[in-house]
């Protein structure tokens, strides 16, 4: 083997690299922990601004109704501007959806579809697999034994022969047919 092609040693010992890796694992831990803080802050300092502390002791009935009233005001309000919010978030991921779309698209890369179960006939399938190349036909019925017409008369003249039992029977039934064999056990007289 040439030299030029083995894969160059690395320079750093697989302890060290086990250090590099506690170290950055460490920092992602602080950071996760130091975002969620900040999540925290910025939410407490958020609902204070929006929501005073509440002064209800020692107010009289009118004004605690009043209270009441524009605390229902503004929890209309926030439903409202959430509910504007959520619109926004839904029409955005569908644009993003859409636009995904037509990367895919310009890129020529596909997600492959689930496949259905498609009944082929043999001649479509080898047509499938070998496109122009296949010519002649899957004709199974040209396969099978062919019979001769003549065997075919006979048959028909040996069923004539034997008639149709349907008819004998039919005959045979109701009191004419009870006549008829009477009369052919006594015999003419």
């Amino acid at each position: 083997m040439n030299p030029k092609w083995d894969k160059p040693k690395s320079k750093i010992t697989a302890s060290r690299k086990l250090s590099l890796k506690i170290l950055l694992l460490t920092k992602a831990c602080e950071d996760l922990e130091r975002e969620t803080q900040d999540r925290e802050e910025e939410k407490v300092r958020y609902l204070g601004e929006k929501l005073p502390p509440l002064q209800l002791s020692g107010l009289p009935l009118d004004e605690l109704q009043n209270l009441c009233k524009q605390l229902h005001a503004k929890i209309d309000v926030t439903d409202e501007e959430r509910y504007d919010c959520e619109s926004k978030v839904t029409k955005h991921n569908k644009d993003i959806h859409e636009l995904k779309l037509k990367v895919q698209d310009l890129g020529g890369k596909f997600k492959k579809p689930a496949l259905k179960k498609v009944r082929v006939s043999a001649e479509e399938m080898m047509k499938a697999l070998l496109g122009s190349k296949h010519k002649g036909s899957m004709d199974l019925r040209s396969n099978l034994k062919s019979v001769k017409k003549e065997d075919v008369k006979q048959d028909k003249v040996l069923t004539g022969e034997v008639g149709d039992w349907r008819k004998n029977v039919e005959a045979m039934s109701g009191m004419e047919g009870r006549k008829k064999m009477f009369d052919s056990a006594s015999g003419p007289q």
